[in-house]
């Protein structure tokens, strides 16, 4: 008895997360402000800045676009596998990845928005490259490419373990 009330005490811990998964909600709030911030900063200057800075300008707006896919990622594959379903009926807006990225999955779709969202931040860099430093240049270079190799390091490992537990059945 008191094992089995234990069982269910643990068992309902998991909605501890739930505000966890709420901030996030609120983080997606605030990058929707800095993204419409940018937005209203950057339309009425288009005709008046030069090619270069609006391609910077629109990578600004697909960094703060990933970086919200990557919220959503994390919301929806978060709860559903550690807190509860969502029940979206049959909303045939419901994405099609919804309920199927297990832990494994959503790892491997985080490093890789964040390679993306790296890759994205060089790339900015390099369109303004000489009004930035060669150290600045360095380091993003580096923090890049330990992003993409921790991914494929990830993948490996996912490859292997998953390769291990098919071989077991």
């Amino acid at each position: 008895m008191i094992e089995h009330a234990m069982e269910r005490l643990i068992f309902a811990s998991r909605w501890i997360l739930a505000p966890f998964y709420l901030g996030l909600i609120l983080a997606l709030c605030m990058l929707l402000v800095k993204f419409m911030q940018e937005l209203v900063h950057v339309v009425p200057a288009v005709f008046t800045m030069s090619e270069s800075a609006v391609i910077v300008a629109v990578l600004t707006l697909i960094d703060l676009s990933l970086a919200g896919n990557l919220l959503i990622m994390v919301i929806f594959a978060g709860y559903e596998n550690f807190v509860s379903r969502i029940d979206t009926g049959d909303n045939e807006d419901r994405p099609d990845w919804m309920g199927k990225v297990d832990f494994s999955g959503l790892k491997l779709k985080l490093i890789a928005s964040i390679v993306a969202i790296s890759g994205i931040q060089l790339l900015r860099v390099f369109m303004d490259v000489e009004n930035s430093s060669k150290d600045n240049l360095m380091w993003m270079l580096i923090i890049h490419v330990v992003f993409v190799v921790s991914g494929v390091l990830l993948a490996l490992m996912d490859y292997m373990v998953a390769k291990a537990y098919s071989f077991k059945k």
